[in-house]
């Protein structure tokens, strides 16, 4: 993307619609208060929707929106595509 920055949710609606990515291999960390670390990361089949302002999580019956200012990290396959404040993590 010519060296702009992308956001959390652009790299994950690429992850979801591109072919080339199994959606379960995705990993997402977000800030979770309370959980160790006050972080909690969740796979891809764990990932209901990505809605405009939030991506919804858990289980059909107990959706949570977790807004995509709270992501902190997006990997897949354990490489690391996008980070929180990273320059130049975009290998999309």
């Amino acid at each position: 993307m010519g060296g702009a920055l992308r956001k959390s949710r652009e790299i994950l609606l690429r992850c979801f619609h591109d072919p080339a990515f199994i959606f379960s291999d995705v990993q997402v960390c977000y800030i979770d208060r309370g959980a160790p670390g006050n972080e909690s990361c969740v796979g891809g089949s764990r990932i209901l929707a990505l809605d405009p302002q939030y991506m919804e999580i858990g289980e059909e019956h107990e959706a949570s929106p977790i807004p995509y200012h709270r992501i902190t990290r997006i990997t897949y396959r354990g490489e690391v595509l996008w980070e929180r404040g990273a320059k130049k993590l975009d290998s999309l």
